[in-house]
């Protein structure tokens, strides 16, 4: 089992920007494919973006342009730009590994707010 650690959350105005860092506790990092998930209060949590092995990346409609995925296999960590944030981007995200059944992290609040 994976145990996975997010960070960098926080409250910030709207056209702001943070990155959020999910830290893996394995060696075998380099060999899980990767995703970020968020769920707004009284909705289901959705998937926001997600990277390959290989580095290849796909991203959910409304965040492309602004959020970038990437990772650091020599840190076991997964990474989470977000840019031009806004509103209806307030959830509270989580990281996980893209098997059956998947590993989650804690969760990181992120606030986007006047």
């Amino acid at each position: 089992q994976v145990q996975l650690v997010e960070s960098g959350g926080g409250l910030v105005r709207p056209g702001g920007s943070l990155r959020l860092s999910c830290a893996a506790s394995t060696s075998g990092f380099r060999e899980y494919a990767m995703a970020w998930y968020r769920q707004a209060p009284g909705k289901q949590r959705e998937l926001v973006a997600q990277i390959a092995t290989n580095g290849n990346t796909k991203y959910k409609d409304s965040v492309k342009g602004r959020f970038t995925i990437s990772r650091d296999n020599a840190k076991n960590t997964v990474y989470l730009q977000m840019n031009r944030l806004k509103p209806e981007d307030t959830a509270v995200y989580y990281c996980s590994t893209i098997t059956l059944p998947p590993n989650w992290g804690q969760g990181t609040q992120v606030t986007v707010s006047s």
